[in-house]
């Protein structure tokens, strides 16, 4: 179907049409100072005429000087806490005298939802999660469940924010692929529209109970330059050429330390981050021991218990092997930041196929000691790599 145009006063029928067939509306709403992910009620809860300012360890909202309604790049949330949630309860057990313990597994099930707003950095984001959990042996039956019933409405990019580098990841600032809808806002002049592509016969429903029309060539001209106006206003840029063996031929490089002089290992770079997926699990009993569950938790390679074991290898040259006393394989601040930047543009591509990263900036900007993975990056490729740095023994 060619690109359609749709006027900014429709764009309020399109969620109508959404609620109408029973999607909860998730969209990205002003809270607590900054743009958050939240359910909406219509489109008048968009953060209409709002934008962000974004650099190392800082965000500011800001009013614009217009009526943009997608103004803005991305903020604190991302989808992955509706998909893959923060707390997921597992299973529950509750005693009785009549039929002693029953153990009930939590069902599978997920309320329909449309994701409103979403933009291309973060369609890759979710791709990369349905890889971690949709394909292999074994299937994450809970966040299928919620896949299935997620209505995506992307947005493409018109700016960009301080902290972006997807043109460098290769993920943005056009969407691609991945969605229902994908919108593209265009203010000119005097006009305020958005041109809509469909991505799914589901998409083609719900644009048909809208009233649009076919995009002019002077229409699609204007979107396409407003996408281009936010690839020259990308924040950073990284060089990803041989990112991987660079990491891989660097495991000493003296920067680990300095970085670790920095890094307060609060993790917040992992919870922003929208491919992050690093669990725990906890079971939790009642006073009395008549009932208890098990619940899933996100976690972080940044914490020390991450990595626990009850006994550790201790390396010799011969056998038998012989085990030291239990504690964090990855002791050091130095340890653990390097686990993470080298998984998440190393490892990652061997396990899944495709780097972890998808240069949305959030662990950039909400970083509380403004750490930079692009500059941490630069300068383990532009520095010499001599020194060696801590293992965590």
């Amino acid at each position: 179907m060619a690109l359609q145009t749709l006027e900014v006063s429709e764009l309020g029928e399109i969620l109508a049409a959404l609620a109408q067939r029973g999607y909860r509306l998730l969209a990205p709403t002003i809270r607590d100072g900054a743009i958050v992910y939240d359910e909406i009620d219509s489109h008048q809860d968009l953060p209409i005429g709002w934008t962000d300012e974004q650099e190392a360890g800082s965000y500011r909202l800001l009013r614009r000087e217009d009526e943009a309604v997608f103004g803005y790049v991305v903020g604190p949330h991302s989808w992955k806490r509706y998909l893959h949630p923060p707390a997921l309860t597992l299973w529950r057990a509750e005693r009785s005298e009549e039929q002693g313990f029953t153990i009930n597994e939590e069902r599978a099930e997920a309320d329909k939802v449309a994701f409103i707003g979403v933009r291309a950095c973060e369609l890759h984001a979710i791709g990369i999660q349905d890889r971690v959990f949709l394909q292999g042996e074994h299937v994450d039956s809970h966040y299928r469940a919620r896949r299935e019933n997620a209505f995506v409405l992307a947005v493409n990019c018109s700016q960009a924010g301080g902290t972006c580098f997807c043109v460098s990841m290769n993920t943005g600032p056009k969407v691609n692929e991945g969605f229902d809808l994908s919108l593209t806002e265009v203010l000119v002049e005097n006009r305020h529209f958005f041109t809509v592509e469909v991505g799914s016969d589901l998409g083609a429903e719900v644009l048909d109970e809208v009233a649009s029309r076919e995009a002019t060539a002077a229409e699609c001209q204007e979107a396409d330059r407003s996408v281009q106006n936010a690839v020259e206003q990308m924040g950073r840029s990284l060089d990803t050429e041989g990112l991987k063996e660079l990491l891989y031929d660097n495991l000493e490089h003296p920067r680990w330390l300095e970085v670790a002089d920095r890094c307060l290992t609060c993790g917040n770079c992992t919870m922003v981050c929208p491919t992050c997926f690093c669990t725990t699990v906890e079971d939790v009993t009642d006073l009395g021991g008549e009932s208890a569950e098990r619940r899933r938790l996100w976690d972080s390679c940044f914490t020390t218990e991450f990595s626990y074991l009850h006994v550790r290898p201790r390396v010799t040259i011969s056998l038998p092997l012989t085990l030291s006393p239990g504690g964090s394989v990855r002791s050091s601040s130095a340890s653990r930041y390097r686990q993470w930047l080298t998984h998440k543009f190393g490892t990652w591509f061997d396990q899944f196929g495709t780097s972890g990263c998808v240069g949305c900036g959030r662990c950039i900007t909400w970083c509380p000691v403004g750490i930079d993975v692009v500059e941490e990056l630069n300068a383990i490729r532009h520095t010499p790599g001599s020194g060696a740095s801590e293992r965590g023994e």
